[in-house]
């Protein structure tokens, strides 16, 4: 019995268990999945100095070797080759309108008249003033002409009495000779006839001296006549000044003054533009001021050529100015105010090393470029050197070779050399 209630010994409770084959399996799993991971967040974790962008924010291009056309495509805008202005000279109030805006008008027409009472009445005063002082020179060349024939006068009186005073003379001096008369009687009418000599000889040299001075007086007399009518000349141009005329013939434009308007003293008033003579003018970006010149061939639709005839290098919002004139007679229908796109030559076709135009080149200005590698997933940064451009290629001198690829868009805000693309 006592055999019958023993406890069971270790032995008999232990059992051989089998391990599963796929629990052998495990580790690997674990680093193969751990290796996985990590590429993973190696791929998606930026690398020092790089930045991630989506594929759909940047755009790219292709580095290619081709012909370069060194032309600048702008869009001129139809204006007079010549435009006059038309300003108030005197001012005043306008009184009438003569002229409309847009009428063909002459030289010198009449365009509106204005009224000043306060310039009339200086302009009255002024020639009273012209008007006594010609008079007083008048006078003056009335006192030296009467003093000239009064020269005249005395001088053929003393000529009148020589002769009278020599045939006195002879007279008694035939009587002299026939002894009717004394010595002493003819020697009486020989002092008078020498005295009537002397008499003449002074006056003629007194005349001679009198006529040099009248004559300086009457130049300077007739200078100050000429000066003064020149003044009462502008005088009445001031008062003509009131009435508002065409300074060319043309076509007159913004002439949008009123009745009653009051007008100042070189205020504008409108402008005469040349009709049928036509000019381009054409707003520039700024990068091409040292490479379009006076004197360069442009061409245009409807086999239109001009020429660069001005360029302003005044810069105003990134842009400068340039007037295109036509070679030849400007081609019928134009009218002002028109566009018309033209091309610019700035040189000579020749084969070169082409990237597109884009955003890249406003970074650093162009110095650098990011360059694709094969896979088209990540982008270096690489020094180049731009040369040329036109609105859609620009010449590679170094630092790129035909068949690479690289990113246009802007790349401004990329601080690093590196560019990860997702």
């Amino acid at each position: 019995m006592a055999g019958t209630d023993a406890q069971p010994s270790g032995a008999a409770m232990d059992r051989r268990i089998a391990r599963p084959v796929a629990r052998r399996w495990r580790l690997p799993a674990a680093i193969c999945g751990a290796l996985a991971v990590a590429l993973l967040i190696w791929r998606l974790i930026p690398a020092a100095g790089s930045t991630d962008l989506a594929a759909a924010d940047i755009e790219t291009g292709t580095v290619e070797r081709k012909a370069f056309e060194d032309v600048l495509p702008v869009r001129g805008l139809v204006t007079p080759a010549i435009t006059t202005y038309i300003t108030s000279v005197s001012g005043g109030q306008v009184a009438r309108l003569i002229a409309q805006d847009g009428m063909q008008v002459a030289a010198g027409q009449a365009l509106a008249t204005l009224d000043n009472p306060a310039l009339k009445l200086d302009i009255l005063t002024r020639e009273s003033g012209i008007a006594g002082q010609l008079g007083t020179v008048s006078g003056d060349d009335l006192a030296l002409e009467k003093s000239r024939l009064d020269r005249e006068t005395q001088a053929s009186s003393a000529g009148y009495d020589l002769v009278k005073a020599r045939r006195d003379l002879s007279v008694q001096q035939q009587l002299h000779d026939q002894g009717f008369v004394s010595d002493a009687g003819v020697a009486s009418y020989r002092e008078q006839a020498q005295y009537q000599e002397k008499r003449l000889a002074q006056l003629k040299a007194g005349q001679s001296s009198q006529d040099r001075i009248a004559a300086l007086q009457a130049r300077r007399l007739a200078d100050t006549r000429a000066r003064l009518s020149g003044n009462l000349s502008a005088v009445e141009a001031s008062l003509d000044a009131l009435t508002l005329r065409a300074p060319v013939a043309g076509r007159l434009t913004n002439f949008t003054i009123q009745l009653g308007q009051m007008l100042k003293p070189g205020d504008p008033v409108g402008q005469v533009d040349s009709e049928g003579a036509w000019k381009l003018v054409a707003d520039v970006d700024e990068y091409y001021l040292g490479h379009v010149r006076v004197g360069q061939r442009a061409s245009g639709e409807g086999g239109m050529s001009f020429t660069v005839i001005k360029v302003l290098p005044t810069i105003t919002d990134g842009r400068f100015r340039v007037e295109l004139g036509f070679k030849g007679a400007p081609p019928p229908g134009l009218n002002r105010g028109q566009t018309v796109d033209v091309r610019i030559t700035m040189g000579e076709t020749t084969m070169a090393t082409l990237a597109p135009i884009g955003g890249w080149l406003d970074s650093g200005g162009g110095s650098s470029a990011f360059v694709l590698d094969a896979s088209g997933r990540s982008a270096r940064r690489r020094a180049v050197k731009v040369g040329r451009r036109n609105p859609e290629t620009a010449e590679i001198l170094s630092g790129l070779q035909p068949g690479e690829r690289i990113v246009t868009s802007n790349t401004a805000t990329i601080k690093g050399d590196a560019i990860n693309i997702r």
